[in-house]
């Protein structure tokens, strides 16, 4: 969408007056640019609905809305279908060795809780959800129909994906905001920031948590300080079991979410080699998850 891109975001309804646009790097569901406005800067995302990801415009603005209403996000001052503009947030975009380090998760776990149980305060009706295991499924049927690589494992991949929903058992429903990239979170000096909610939805806030670990790299004492500290309280055998069974699932959404990118993305990006990274991190994820089981 380079310079037509471009071009829209010059051309938006919101501006009386004439912009300056850059591009903003990043973004595998968005073209981004960074407009200079009168005395103030923003931020313009560009893309349309992407059915076979789920990713559905009308609940991002709507969750979009309500997380800057939370105070967890930056402000939307302008939608039209396909686009939202924001204020532009001047602080640093995270990597995965900044959350790492323990500070740093002593910083974003109360930001979860506000995801998880101040967002749907604000919420519009008509908000979706993202129960992993669907969309796990979601993902093996939009599969079947093409010609993927893949297509001989999605019933093995489908029969473990059983298997994890049911070891994961009972959950508490929260809103969930179920991308933890590193460079979806943004730290200034007084605040950290939550953005992008492209996938944003009801799920279990084990999601969350086991998305964060995996996605980041964080080690086994900080993924048991990470659950003893969001729940208050030492993490039981049952929980570890079905945290266990969500890293799997994470790992496994992951895996497929890239298998379906290599038919239909149109990025420049190596999604087969993102792919079989992500199948080697789950398998091996998974492996320790049946020794959990056997004990």
């Amino acid at each position: 969408m380079g310079c037509d891109g471009k071009i829209k975001a010059e051309q938006l309804s919101c501006w009386k007056e004439p912009v300056t646009v850059e591009p903003l790097t990043g973004g595998l569901t968005n073209t981004n640019f960074k407009v200079h406005y009168l005395e103030g800067d923003y931020v313009v995302r560009i893309g349309e609905d992407i059915p076979e990801h789920g990713v559905m415009r009308f609940n991002e603005l709507n969750a979009s809305v309500a997380a800057f209403k939370a105070g967890i996000s930056p402000e939307i001052v302008h939608s039209e279908p396909g686009v939202l503009v924001m204020r532009f947030i001047e602080g640093k975009t995270l990597t995965a060795e900044d959350i790492c380090e323990n500070t740093t998760l002593e910083r974003i776990l109360p930001l979860l809780k506000q995801c998880h149980y101040e967002i749907p305060k604000y919420l519009k009706a008509g908000t979706l959800s993202f129960w992993v295991f669907q969309v796990n499924r979601n993902y093996a049927g939009t599969l079947k129909d093409t010609s993927s690589r893949h297509k001989s494992d999605l019933q093995k991949l489908m029969m473990i994906n059983d298997q994890l929903e049911k070891a994961v058992g009972r959950v508490n429903m929260a809103f969930c905001h179920n991308d933890m990239l590193a460079a979806n979170f943004m730290e200034t000096p007084d605040k950290m920031w939550l953005i992008d909610w492209d996938y944003a939805g009801f799920n279990s806030p084990l999601f969350d948590l086991s998305n964060l670990a995996t996605n980041n790299g964080l080690s086994h004492e900080q993924e048991i300080w990470l659950l003893e500290s969001y729940f208050e309280n030492d993490v039981s055998d049952k929980l570890w079991r079905s945290y266990s069974a969500m890293k799997c699932a994470s790992l496994l959404r992951e895996s497929m979410w890239s298998m379906v990118s290599e038919q239909y993305s149109r990025l420049d990006n190596n999604f087969e080699e993102y792919t079989t990274e992500n199948l080697a991190r789950f398998k091996c994820v998974y492996k320790e998850f049946m020794e959990i089981q056997e004990n």
